[in-house]
């Protein structure tokens, strides 16, 4: 991909490949005010960090050995992989033809025959909702981890007052960074990439290596279900099926329970493998990014895919067959529940000194991973508040001169993440923050497959950049739009039962609060109100990306900025 030629990833012929990536970017409308000084590897290496397997992987496994068991990483994951190389693909041609920060919802405007503003409006509002909830969702889950690294290392016990309070710290520095730390954060997202990599690879050899005993590789393949075993005595799982939702049957009518939970499980890969729209919203930092750009979108996927395959199969293999499985899903809990699952299967397969040490790598990356989550998301409220589109349009749009960098979008970025985790999670249980991650795979995944869907709707109208899938192109784009539309389907759906979720009537019966799945509630709440906003004002004033000027115009724009 990417190299010269016809067929995908080859270069089209008559559209100005050569020109300068300024050139271009005046041809779309805006000026340079961002710092052109990103590599191609660097535009890479943000989405690659955002993805981040060490995070998403991790923070969500305890919610697959409950929803599904093994099968949610052994046949999930792939699933996934496969799908969401896809929509990276079909993104990846869009993003050569239109390399600007606004990313999804420039192209949506430019893409659709008729009522642009509007598919702009729309595809622009949920790119930024699932911007904030995968923020939120990357920094609460590292406050988790953290809070597990601190039990495990100095024995402390871990409160929501606790949890709170390291999840408003990282955001914090992750918003001081960005603002003052420009070329510290440039460089933090080249470690990242390596730091990943031989991270799971160092993780994964101790995984393999230093345990006495390992649940059995072919159970974790295998469909039958465990679930009875392990809730008797906690002993190695039989099959690689595990239903600790509380349904005993499945809730929706011709569908089998085996096949609603391994559904419901897939939000594990679903999550993890997103935010690389971040290639997108940086092309106007990045050189040559007509290629760039795309690039970084499916190789971050691809590379992802693979690596977070061999890390999931790993922490499988190295849960402690005696009681291991049930350990995990209770450490903490309910603090931290299970998304500190990993840190209990770390200290029982390692024991306190290699778990202490493999932790501090996955703390390492999952730093990475928000810091450039909020980095992506900072670039999308500016590029969507330049348009006029969000409140307060020109203090979000403000870019220091100094720094070159958008400073208030990035603390609204931090702000607008605190916001919509740590109040819910104070007033009801982490069953919150699943719905949160749920709430940001759908809001970015209909961001990411409206412009794909109006590219396939304009034909031959669309004039592809120098980065193409030629005639694989629309086989690969509506691949992508049924399986977006499938996948948000299945993350609205009832992912834990109230009631008696353990079958002992001897214990209290789990409240609604702790288990109900709103994400149909956010997700539908933010449609109606951003489409009634549209429908009694934002149609008479919102026309979709401005153009910034004229040529004399942008140039004196930027002749401003750099005379600072």
């Amino acid at each position: 991909m990417g190299d010269a030629g016809s067929g995908m990833g080859g270069a089209s012929p008559g559209t100005g490949a050569s020109k300068s990536d300024v050139d271009r970017l005046h041809e779309l409308g805006y000026a340079q005010e961002l710092k052109r000084g990103m590599s191609g590897f660097t535009n890479f290496a943000v989405s690659f960090t955002i993805i981040s397997i060490l995070s998403g992987c991790l923070t969500l496994f305890g919610f697959g050995m409950a929803i599904g068991g093994p099968i949610s990483s052994t046949y999930g994951w792939l699933l996934v992989g496969v799908m969401v190389t896809f929509v990276g693909l079909a993104m990846g041609e869009v993003c050569s033809s239109y390399p600007t920060a606004g990313g999804l919802y420039y192209w949506s405007a430019k893409l659709a025959r008729k009522n642009g503003p509007a598919w702009s409006w729309f595809t622009g509002w949920f790119n930024m909702l699932g911007q904030v909830a995968i923020t939120a969702g990357i920094d609460f889950g590292l406050a988790a981890i953290f809070s597990g690294f601190l039990n495990v290392a100095f024995n402390v016990t871990t409160t929501k007052i606790i949890l709170l309070t390291i999840y408003t710290v990282v955001l914090i520095l992750h918003g001081l960074l960005n603002t003052f730390g420009v070329r510290l954060v440039a460089m933090f997202n080249n470690i990242s990439v390596w730091w990943h990599v031989f991270g799971v690879l160092v993780i994964v050899a101790l995984l393999v290596i230093v345990p006495s005993s390992h649940t059995s590789f072919s159970s974790m393949f295998s469909w039958a279900d465990s679930t009875q075993a392990l809730t008797v005595d906690g002993t190695a799982a039989t099959g690689g099926f595990v239903n600790y939702s509380g349904f005993s049957s499945s809730p929706i009518p011709f569908i089998g329970i085996t096949a609603y939970i391994f559904l419901i499980g897939l939000l594990l890969a679903q999550y993890t493998i997103t935010g690389y729209d971040a290639s997108a919203h940086l092309t106007e930092e990045t050189h040559d990014a007509a290629v760039s750009g795309p690039k970084g979108i499916w190789k971050s996927i691809v590379i992802s895919v693979i690596f977070g395959y061999i890390l999931l199969l790993a922490v499988n293999y190295a849960i402690p067959p005696e009681g291991g499985y049930l350990s995990a899903l209770s450490f903490q809990y309910p603090i931290t529940a299970n998304l500190a699952a990993p840190v209990a299967i770390f200290a029982d397969a390692l024991g306190k000194n290699w778990a202490i040490f493999v932790l501090l790598i996955v703390i390492g990356a999952q730093f990475f991973c928000g810091m450039a989550s909020v980095t992506a998301n900072s670039r999308m409220i500016y590029a969507f508040s330049r348009d006029g589109a969000v409140p307060g349009h020109k203090w979000w749009h403000t870019i220091n001169k100094r720094t070159r960098t958008p400073t208030n979008a990035i603390w609204l970025a931090a702000v607008l993440a605190w916001l919509l985790v740590a109040p819910a999670y104070w007033i009801g249980s982490i069953v919150a923050y699943y719905a949160v991650t749920a709430i940001g795979v759908i809001g970015l995944y209909l961001a990411y497959v409206i412009p794909t869907y109006l590219r396939l709707r304009s034909k031959d109208a669309f004039q592809p950049g120098p980065w193409t899938l030629g005639a694989k192109g629309k086989l690969i784009g509506w691949i992508a739009v049924i399986w977006v539309v499938f996948v948000c389907i299945i993350l609205c759906l009832p992912q834990f039962n109230w009631g008696d979720l353990d079958g002992d009537p001897s214990t209290p019966a789990v409240k609604f609060v702790d288990v109900f799945n709103f994400t149909p509630i956010v997700v539908g709440g933010l449609f109606i109100v951003i489409g009634l906003w549209y429908a009694l004002s934002a149609r008479k004033w919102f026309t979709g990306p401005i153009v910034q000027g004229t040529p004399e115009e942008l140039a004196a724009i930027e002749h401003e900025l750099e005379s600072v």
